[in-house]
């Protein structure tokens, strides 16, 4: 079972607008947020949040990743219908899926992994509230990273 404290291989993914992500690579914390499907109600949400959020997450050194089981061009469509401007990767193969235990045998359960720069799974949320995960999220990654800096004064 994967849990908090794991480190995960540093890997390459590939986004819907075919930019190349480097998660574990020491630069940046990285949020994988896995979700069941493109353009619908929740979805939708979850992935305009963290859009309107993402000013505030780059401000602290983080990329926003959305995975789904959906193809690059639903996803591209889907950025598009919505403006969303964070990255968006295909699992169809459930690589990602495996990796991080994420449930559902044709959709993938609504959850969040957030990974440090070097690639260690700092936070897991399972089944998260597609409104307030993102806002969630945010509030923990500041907290994080304020505690980090206080343990090194």
């Amino acid at each position: 079972m994967v849990k908090e404290g794991d480190i995960i291989p540093k890997m390459e993914l590939i986004d819907h607008n075919g930019e190349k992500i480097t998660i574990g690579d020491g630069k940046k914390y990285t949020v994988l947020y896995f979700y069941p499907k493109d353009d619908t109600p929740g979805c939708t949400k979850q992935g305009i949040n963290f859009t309107n959020l993402k000013e505030e997450f780059e401000k602290l050194n983080v990329q926003i990743v959305g995975v789904s089981r959906d193809s690059l061009d639903s996803h591209q469509k889907f950025a598009k219908k919505y403006n969303l401007n964070i990255h968006l990767v295909s699992d169809k193969e459930k690589k990602l899926a495996t990796i991080f235990e994420v449930e559902g045998k044709l959709m993938f359960s609504r959850d969040t992994i957030i990974l440090d720069p070097l690639g260690k799974i700092i936070k897991i949320y399972r089944k998260v509230n597609a409104q307030t995960n993102p806002y969630e999220v945010l509030d923990f990654i500041r907290n994080f990273i304020l505690n980090q800096a206080l343990q090194k004064v």
